[in-house]
């Protein structure tokens, strides 16, 4: 049987940091067809500047660039904006880099020579998980039941031990965390205070 076609990528803001000229005009060209907006920069202060100017979805972060540390600028990135969508690519991938990427919690790693497909592949991925190119109020949903459930689970809690103290169902809360339903302001402010958080923090984080 054919595998299921991957539902592709919304349009998405990305910005990709790469030292080689060819590659990012390939990127660059590639990702422009898809139907997204693309920035592409040679060095860490173009970067950064280009994130102050305007944050993307998705970071596109070669992590071997000769003068240049990538694993630097990934260290900046978690630092700075600790919930941004990075996919590391790099020409000389090895076990130990993967290891080390995904400890900084980097979204996917691709190994160059990658395919149009494993690209589109891995940002249609990033933008299910992310909830990227979405509506603000899909985007805000998401991003609420990923710092619900990250909360809980600190905790050690299950969703029954987090629904008796907060008085939401363990089916209502089931749904908020997969980020398929968005909570009322009384059960928000009930699950935060059950996991001693304040609601305008998640709501800070989501960009709200």
């Amino acid at each position: 049987m054919p595998e299921p076609t991957q539902t592709p990528a919304p349009p998405l803001s990305i910005i990709a940091l790469d030292d080689d000229p060819d590659f990012r005009e390939y990127i660059r060209e590639t990702l422009e067809h898809e139907g997204h907006e693309v920035r592409t920069v040679a060095d860490p202060d173009e970067f950064f500047q280009a994130v102050l100017d305007h944050p993307p979805d998705v970071v596109l972060l070669d992590i071997k660039m000769g003068r240049h540390s990538g694993e630097a600028v990934l260290e900046q990135i978690r630092l700075r904006w600790p919930r941004m969508c990075v996919i590391v690519v790099t020409g000389y991938p090895s076990l130990d880099s993967m290891r080390q990427t995904f400890k900084k919690d980097v979204f996917d790693y691709l190994a160059k020579p990658f395919s149009v497909d494993e690209l589109r592949r891995s940002l249609a991925q990033a933008s299910e998980a992310f909830g990227l190119g979405a509506r603000p109020q899909d985007r805000l949903r998401v991003d609420l039941g990923r710092h619900i459930r990250l909360a809980r689970t600190e905790r050690g809690w299950t969703l029954k031990d987090l629904s008796e103290r907060s008085d939401v169902s363990v089916s209502q809360l089931s749904s908020i965390e997969r980020g398929a339903h968005l909570p009322s302001l009384e059960s928000l402010v009930s699950i935060a205070l059950a996991l001693d958080q304040k609601p305008s923090t998640w709501l800070d984080a989501a960009g709200f």
